[in-house]
């Protein structure tokens, strides 16, 4: 993996990425070509055609962007074919429009820029099937892949496996498992291979090509890990990670289960610079403004859709925790009949929630209830992007129920978050946990690249309704 501002980036996304880039490049200078090929001889318009280089790069750079924004890259949907197609499928319904009006405004005539843009869709297509995906396809997934061995072959390996399997088999292959000295060595139906404790660590690593050992094992005292093998593995070059830093780095989330006090203490991440702090709030800043700008009339249909069906207050404040424990009253559009909780008492929305209106079920689903929170960013109560603020009643709550729930409130709020595009929406004791994990891995490696991510992956998850109650 390669680390980019505290964050790991696969190899493999990243020779994705470039080879797409490339892929989109040549799909332009195709389109270019062919338009001059096709072209009437001493057509005067014909000199801006031949120029595609920078038209060809705005056109690279704007489809790979959407690419990311509809979830091309996603771990869990490496080697599907299926879905590389459908996202470039949706890439082009999208930038048709605003890469016409830049073609046509500013490198060629109307009637070029459409011809333009068609050949190079076409030829998208066609390059990622010819190219893309025989380069990059399932057939040659072993070659980018990493092999793992798993240190145990209890609970917490099996599901360490799982995790691989489901969700990163393009990333990582599991070799097989290493039973601990706490083990047996009699595990049934485990996905891969058992070796033997009499071998040695060394010599199966050097054997089956081991990229990374990862340690699956939460009791390590008393002769557990073969100590002195690990170490010489270590220094030969093999990474050998601990369960919280391999589920970081393959599911971008901090396993409550089994963390430590000192992982967090001793390891790397929770930037809280100056230089950080104040690119963050421009950006807060720069963006809620875009943002409002764009969103106005929105905000005006809601506003009169809300007063229509059930009058006012249009706008609902609620009491919410923030930075350092600070409360501030968030703003959203008010989704929920008037007297949903009369009775004083804090509540999770449910699935089909009977207190939610008809015109709150539409901006709940699409989001839009949160847009009024943009406020909240430019006053500098809230960030664009962090954990999601929650009601003082139910962070007392989860503060005595969940370890480490507390660390969440070291950064601002956001009105996106990691959490809200990796996990559903969250309504109980449970999912509030496997929320924080999210939580805790945004506070952790939080960065300007990482915000952006969040922020494109944000736009998926309203187009397509992901999580919403």
């Amino acid at each position: 993996m390669i680390r980019v501002f505290d964050q790991y980036v696969p190899t493999r996304t990243v020779l994705e990425l470039l080879t797409d880039f490339i892929v989109l490049m040549l799909s332009a200078v195709l389109s270019g070509a062919t338009l001059v090929m096709l072209a009437r001889p001493n057509d005067p318009d014909l000199v801006a055609v031949q120029a595609t280089l920078l038209p060809a790069a705005i056109f690279a750079s704007g489809m790979l962007l959407l690419y990311v924004t509809f979830g091309a890259y996603q771990r869990d949907r490496v080697n599907s074919l299926r879905t590389l197609l459908l996202c470039a499928l949706l890439a082009t319904m999208v930038s048709v429009g605003p890469l016409f009006f830049v073609y046509a405004q500013s490198f060629f005539p109307h009637r070029y820029a459409l011809r333009f843009l068609g050949f190079a869709y076409l030829y998208q297509f066609l390059l990622l099937l010819l190219i893309r995906q025989p380069l990059l396809g399932s057939h040659t997934a072993r070659l980018w892949t990493r092999s793992v061995l798993l240190v145990g072959c209890g609970p917490d390996a099996l599901s360490v496996a799982t995790d691989i399997d489901s969700q990163a088999s393009g990333v990582y292959r599991l070799v097989g498992f290493y039973p601990s000295g706490h083990e047996s060595g009699q595990a049934p139906k485990l996905p891969a291979p058992l070796f033997s404790r009499d071998q040695e660590l060394n010599a199966l690593v050097a054997e089956h090509r081991i990229d990374e050992i990862v340690v699956a094992v939460r009791e390590q005292r008393g002769g557990a890990l073969p100590l002195r093998q690990l170490l010489e593995c270590r220094i030969q070059g093999i990474p050998v990670h601990s369960l919280a830093t391999f589920s970081e780095r393959l599911k971008g989330e901090v396993p409550l289960d089994s963390l430590k006090a000192s992982w967090l203490i001793y390891g790397h991440g929770f930037a809280q610079g100056a230089v950080r702090t104040v690119v963050k709030r421009a950006f807060d800043i720069v963006t809620s403004l875009a943002l409002l700008a764009l969103a106005w009339p929105v905000m005006l249909l809601t506003t009169l859709a809300i007063w229509i069906e059930d009058g006012a207050p249009v706008i609902f404040r609620q009491e919410r925790v923030g930075r350092f424990g600070r409360t501030f009253d968030v703003l959203k559009f008010r989704s929920m009949r008037k007297d949903a909780e009369k009775d004083g008492v804090a509540r999770w929305a449910q699935a089909n929630d009977s207190r939610i209106t008809r015109v709150g079920r539409f901006i709940r689903k699409t989001r839009i209830d949160e847009l009024p929170q943009l406020f909240n960013v430019l006053k500098g109560e809230m960030s664009l992007v962090g954990p999601r603020p929650e009601r003082p009643s139910f962070v007392d709550q989860l503060t005595e129920d969940v370890p480490y729930y507390a660390v969440r409130h070291s950064v601002k709020p956001g009105v996106t978050g990691w959490a809200q595009v990796r996990f559903s929406y969250g309504a109980s004791l449970s999912e509030a946990r496997r929320k924080l994990q999210f939580d805790l891995y945004y506070v952790k490696n939080h960065s300007l690249l990482l915000d952006l991510q969040i922020i494109l992956e944000t736009v998926r998850v309203v187009i397509f309704g992901e999580g919403a109650r």
